[in-house]
């Protein structure tokens, strides 16, 4: 059983930062492959990025990638979501998941979290 908690979430400017951050609770995180998902208002819940349990392999959504980096630090059963030039699309829930499996399919992870919502203003 894996718990997952997201923080980090906010208000900010477009071409502002935040970084997310989920912790997990549970043994042999580095088991996981870890991702992040998004839903915003009246859409679908989309794959944003994803990182293998060793952390050497990352893939990301194109919508993001070049602005968004993930990362984990497997000691402190955490994983991280940096997000620059956010933008007003940005806008959403963001949901972090544990998988055996990884990819960018929702129904390889078994573990979500609550989410967090992050909101870029124009």
């Amino acid at each position: 059983q894996v718990q997952l908690v997201e923080s980090g979430g906010g208000l900010v400017q477009a071409g502002g930062s935040l970084r997310l951050s989920c912790a997990a609770s549970g043994r042999a995180f580095s088991r996981y492959a870890m991702g992040w998902f998004r839903q915003a208002p009246g859409k679908e819940r989309a794959f944003v990025a994803a990182i293998s349990g060793s952390g050497l392999n990352n893939d990301y959504a194109d919508a993001v990638n070049g602005r968004f980096t993930i990362s984990r630090h497997n000691a402190e059963n955490t994983i991280y979501l940096q997000m620059n030039n956010l933008k007003p699309e940005d806008t959403a829930v963001y949901y972090c998941a544990a998988s055996l499996i990884g990819g960018r399919s929702e129904s390889a992870y078994t573990y979500w979290g609550q989410g967090t919502q992050v909101t870029v203003s124009s």
